[in-house]
């Protein structure tokens, strides 16, 4: 009688790294042909994908998983079909690696090339976003790199799902399954593994709250890509349109108020503040917001509550924003240096001045002139999906997309040249 043996979480790597390699040196033919089988196999097997993802949110509503959660948990028929488009707009996009950044020839003949290489295997740790599994492990794929992906309890029975339809989609143009990796039934401790996985893991990308993120920048051995929880800024100011204020306010909160780029915090020029305040007070309401406001919002909007330095401070995934009246700009940029995550801000304006001081001054991912923060976005900076916003300065910073999934190497090619 054969025992069926199960993969430890260090078989789970070794695995990733063995199939690193066929990945580092696949034909962007290949690749692109393994994401249109992903592509393909995750509407066909959609049906399966909702009935895990159904189990997931029941357990998440026993659970008392909050509605920013919630959402970002649910998937549906709408939100697979644009999974699947994702995919398959990753392979229109050039294939990073062998990519040339720069390169000379030096005095003595030798000639350097500084090219992009896949970084090799890519650890995930993330919570309740079924759709990072698709994402990263798309993105990975198309910049040869193995992924190993810790996708949270809440989201487990959906991300097995996911992962399978990977697995056999990448197999059946004849990569190796194991580019993919789950490591969610590990729990907790098979997290902690992956952070102290130097030498089989490259590079860890946190995605979530600011307690996990804090938690694999502090913990992790393994170099850490820092994404940032969203305390994002929109400053009105003086001569900003109502119009675009109203716009611009409504959609960067209310459109999806449990995403990393939603409204936080909403600055306005004193100036300004009677002329725009009332109305944009009013569409938040309607659209069921709570606001948050200084002294001076509430004596413009009476039913705002009394605002704290914590609301300023949190990310709050849900329809609550928080409102301060600001004599200039220098007070909202330096309200923005305090407070902000540096994620994402913008400024509503119709003065250049304003804006290029604002665009200078502030020190964020991104920063905007007169348009939504939810432009913030992988998908819609052209990337086809995003591994995260990176709120860090060192290797990448902003969305992160295929060219942010390599390194690169110096290649020296000389004629029995020696240093001298």
């Amino acid at each position: 009688m054969s025992l069926t043996v199960v993969p430890t979480l260090a078989d789970r790597l070794v695995a990733a790294r063995t199939a690193s390699l066929p990945l580092a040196t696949a034909t962007t033919r290949t690749k692109d042909a393994a994401l249109r089988a992903i592509a393909a196999a995750l509407v066909a097997e959609t049906d399966a994908i909702l009935a895990a993802n159904g189990a997931d949110l029941e357990r998440g509503e026993r659970d008392a998983l909050s509605a920013g959660l919630l959402d970002r948990l649910r998937l549906d028929r709408a939100r697979v079909e644009a999974l699947a488009a994702a995919v398959e707009h990753v392979t229109q996009l050039a294939d990073p690696v062998g990519e040339t950044v720069r390169g000379s020839v030096l005095p003595n003949g030798l000639h350097l090339t500084q090219v992009r290489v896949p970084f090799g295997v890519v650890g995930a740790i993330y919570e309740a976003r079924p759709n990072v599994t698709v994402d990263i492990a798309a993105l990975a794929l198309k910049s040869g790199n193995a992924v190993v992906l810790r996708g949270g309890s809440a989201a487990s029975e959906t991300n097995a799902v996911l992962v399978d339809v990977l697995q056999t989609a990448i197999e059946s143009v004849g990569l190796p399954g194991a580019a993919v990796q789950t490591i969610d039934e590990f729990g907790r401790d098979g997290a902690t593994e992956l952070m102290r996985a130097r030498g089989l893991v490259d590079v860890l990308i946190p995605r979530g709250s600011a307690a996990l993120i804090q938690a694999v920048v502090t913990e992790a051995q393994v170099p850490v890509i820092e994404t940032g929880a969203g305390v994002v800024h929109v400053f009105l100011d003086a001569s900003a349109r109502l119009e675009w204020a109203l716009d611009i306010v409504l959609n960067s909160k209310v459109q999806r108020p449990s995403v990393c780029n939603a409204l936080e915090t909403l600055l306005v020029h004193e100036s300004a503040a009677a002329r725009l305040l009332p109305p944009i007070a009013d569409r938040l309401r309607e659209a069921g917001a709570t606001i948050r406001g200084d002294a001076a919002t509430r004596a413009l909007v009476p039913d705002a509550v009394p605002v704290t330095e914590e609301d300023y401070a949190t990310e709050s995934m849900a329809l609550d924003l928080s409102i301060r009246v600001v004599p200039d700009i220098d007070t909202a940029i330096a309200h923005i240096a305090q407070w902000s995550t540096h994620h994402t801000e913008s400024i509503v304006t119709d003065d250049l001045a304003a804006a290029e001081r604002f665009v200078a001054e502030v020190d964020s991912a991104v920063v905007a002139v007169n348009a939504s923060t939810r432009f913030t976005d992988g998908g819609e900076f052209g990337f086809g999906a995003e591994v995260g916003i990176s709120t860090q300065k060192l290797h990448a910073r902003g969305p992160m997309g295929l060219p942010e999934l390599t390194s690169t190497k110096w290649i020296v090619r000389g004629q029995g040249h020696v240093r001298s």
